[in-house]
């Protein structure tokens, strides 16, 4: 039984909950975190993630900060470039259609590299992300998309690492306490009702953050908000976030805010279990798509594979692909390409097949019309610019021509077997809706008045992401906006 006096009761244990907690252990609060999921499924969505960060740096000395172990051969070999915030703010209101909200977005990006830099003094290890954001072509590593780190042991290392700095500080965790509800009277919040173990108890606080994830986990409100057909989607993370945590923040009078009707959503393994498996994580991912072509049920291209760096669509053809008849697609590649086919391809748990021949491959891809599959491949051949030169580490231009839904970058010819192709379908990471927090990171009524002793992190954040999402961004908005509501509530505890 935890005891009943906490300054700071944390909601969650993933990326932005742990990060809450380190900032209230900073300011002398005394802390609780209470985890829905038992001790061997605990993390929340972190723990199901590749562990990419998004942050702003000014090139390779920043990056050697946070890596101090990279040696002087890596880095002569290695062209990291630089991510200002400047360019990461032109990506977040790019891929958002211009309407993430302004002063989010200000905290989100400006706080990004003082995050990354705290997360490293607390004790985090980041590696960078060779092979899968850079490859080497005449010996050197060119990073692209923006991205070019990643937590040490991917999302799993993250959270672990969490986990083990927040004991070493005298945080106390509680595993299988479903919170179910805020103690609230009206006017402030002090403390939380919680079940485990069958029986309903509750734990009084100075101040709460929920950092409990999206609802994304919840068939019922993945339909209601994102509309007909989500209840068929995949769930690539914990089946966990059910949106407890938004719902019990409603039930009190918080503001929703944000994109309720957008998500996260990306190619996943066609045959994948219902929610996200532990023991292959992000590994049923498919996001080598940009150099090869995508068919649907029908034999049809659907989308421009080509259109930009994997980071910055990867998150809404997921969406694209549910949109689809029998909701999946193949994703068909050459043998050109295939060095830059990522490691999670070639896993056991994947529904894959190959061919010598074209003809051969279309009578293979289970629920494709072969006939028009194969007409869409020989148009897609032909429409090829062979004099633009291939480049995967830039936006090459090398593009088709002529075609209903042209290819922008990377279009190859499918013309030297053998040919593979890998079953796909929309696999959810998290929903885009959410809570209205303050700059202080303190949920807002719908009044717009802050709630006191109430706070918020993560997922369950609106505002932020709309339509689209810069891959990576989702760690380092955890960090940022748990450090920040951590920071909140460790104060207002103290105050």
């Amino acid at each position: 039984m935890p005891d009943s006096n906490y300054d700071v009761v944390i909601i969650g244990a993933g990326n932005a909950a742990f990060s809450a907690a380190h900032a209230a252990v900073e300011q002398g609060s005394k802390v609780l975190m209470l985890e829905r999921a038992p001790e061997e499924e605990y993390g929340g969505n972190s723990r199901f993630t590749a562990g990419i960060i998004r942050f702003a740096f000014d090139g390779a000395d920043d990056i050697k900060r946070l890596v101090p172990d990279l040696t002087k051969e890596q880095l002569a070999k290695t062209d990291f470039g630089t991510y200002t915030e400047d360019q990461f703010y032109d990506d977040m209101f790019r891929v958002t259609s211009f309407r993430t909200d302004p002063l989010m977005c200000e905290t989100l990006v400006g706080g990004s590299k003082e995050a990354m830099f705290w997360l490293g003094e607390r004790g985090i290890k980041f590696v960078p992300i060779y092979g899968r954001q850079a490859f080497e072509i005449d010996g050197i590593f060119k990073f692209w998309g923006g991205l070019a780190l990643e937590s040490w042991g991917g999302g799993e290392g993250l959270v672990d690492q969490h986990r083990g700095i927040a004991i070493k500080e005298g945080v106390e965790i509680v595993y299988g306490a479903r919170v179910y509800e805020l103690i609230y009277d009206g006017h402030v919040v002090s403390g939380v009702r919680f079940k485990r173990n069958n029986k309903l108890e509750e734990v009084k606080a100075k101040a709460v953050v929920i950092a409990a994830g999206g609802f994304q986990a919840n068939s019922e409100m993945r339909t209601r908000y994102l509309g007909p057909g989500w209840e068929l989607s995949k769930v690539r993370g914990t089946r966990f976030n059910t949106g407890d945590g938004i719902k019990m923040a409603l039930d009190i009078g918080a503001m929703p805010f944000g994109n309720w009707s957008g998500c996260h959503a990306v190619g996943w393994e066609l045959n994948a279990p219902e929610y996200g498996d532990l023991a292959v994580g992000d590994q049923f991912q498919k996001h080598s798509y940009p150099f090869g072509v995508m068919v649907n049920a029908d034999g049809e291209r659907f989308v421009d594979e080509g259109a930009d760096f994997r980071n910055y669509t990867y998150a809404k053809y997921g969406r694209a692909i549910l949109g689809q008849p029998q909701q999946l697609c193949w994703q068909i590649f050459d043998q050109k390409v295939r060095p830059q086919i990522r490691d999670e391809y070639d896993i056991r748990q994947v529904t894959k097949v190959t061919a010598n021949t074209l003809e051969e491959l279309v009578e293979k891809l289970e629920g494709v019309d072969p006939v028009q599959c194969l007409k869409t491949l020989k148009e897609y051949n032909t429409a090829v610019n062979t004099d633009i030169p291939y480049n995967p580490n830039v936006l090459d231009g090398r593009c088709t021509e002529g075609l209903e839904i042209n290819k922008t970058n990377w279009a190859n010819t499918l013309d030297e077997p053998p040919y593979e192709a890998w079953a796909t379908t929309c696999g959810i990471t998290f929903t885009f809706g959410g809570l209205r927090v303050s700059e202080a990171g303190q949920v807002m009524d719908v009044d717009m008045a802050p709630i006191p002793g109430l706070y918020a992190a993560g997922e369950l954040v609106g505002g932020i992401f709309y339509f689209n999402y810069p891959g990576g961004s989702g760690l380092i908005s955890g960090a940022v906006f748990g450090k920040l509501a951590g920071t909140s509530a460790g104060q207002a505890a103290s105050s």
